[in-house]
């Protein structure tokens, strides 16, 4: 079998690389690269491929999706991070696996075991599914919130991002409204804060001073006087949504997108 890592730190290879000789020591170690250029261009002019890629998400010069930007290849992967994030989980039904640094051994071996038995022997059965890959990869990237602490009455509450209608502001006070209860939920954040630096743009739109929307709750838009639009959401609002004249524009093109 012959494997290829790709990790940007120096102790890390070392390690993950004793460790695969531990688990077996006729797996040949192709080559040990830190940067998506020289993977790219490994992959490209290599005459002998890997059987199997090991990749660290984050490496010198980007993400490890952006190798995939360059080159076609349904070559099984293990991915080595150090994000702890739930989705990673997914990965597991599109590539071999994925293992928390510090690689733990037995995390490894349970990892190649998986992949002798669904890609040994020349398996085609099972291709990695690129594309799903490519996408599970840039939630990881992603810098914007996927879910927000806030406060209910005395209790905190943690809501998942496609939970929220919308947010406002009233009186220096920023609330956030779920979708389905229609329960108004305080934050600590500004407005400036979500509509900059932790909403996503391409789902929630800021549509006035006080009012930040999400796509998905708007149910319909009308015209409103003084060359303005109305927005009625699927579910309870607690306020009008009115688009402000100078934002008209630019929120038609944000809906054209």
């Amino acid at each position: 079998m012959k494997v290829l890592i790709v990790e940007d730190e120096e102790l890390a290879v070392e390690r993950l690389e004793e460790m695969i000789i531990t688990y077996d020591e006729s797996i040949q170690i192709m080559d040990r690269l830190d940067t998506v250029k020289d993977t790219v261009e490994f992959l490209r002019s290599s005459e002998q491929q890997p059987d199997l890629l090991f990749l660290d998400i984050q490496l010198a010069d980007g993400f490890s999706f952006d190798i995939f930007d360059h080159i076609s290849s349904t070559k099984p992967i293990i991915f080595t991070t150090a994000y702890d994030q739930y989705s990673l989980k997914a990965f597991k039904l599109n590539s071999v696996d994925y293992l928390l640094k510090p690689v733990k051994y037995k995390e490894l071996e349970e990892a190649l075991d998986k992949y002798k038995n669904v890609f040994g022997s020349g398996n085609k059965k099972h291709m990695v599914d690129l594309s799903e890959l490519k996408n599970l990869l840039r939630e990881v990237k992603s810098p914007y919130k996927k879910r927000f602490m806030a406060k209910h009455g005395n209790r905190l509450h943690y809501k998942a991002v496609e939970e929220i209608a919308y947010f406002y502001a009233d009186d220096k006070i920023v609330y956030m409204l779920e979708h389905n209860s229609g329960k108004r939920f305080v934050l600590d954040y500004t407005l400036e804060e979500l509509e900059t630096q932790l909403l996503n743009p391409e789902k929630f739109y800021r549509i006035n001073r006080k009012t930040i929307v999400s796509l998905e709750s708007i149910n319909e838009i009308r015209t409103h006087p003084r060359q303005r639009l109305e927005i009625h959401l699927k579910a309870f609002q607690e306020i009008p949504m009115i688009v402000s004249r100078e934002k008209v524009n630019s929120f038609k093109n944000w809906l054209n997108h």
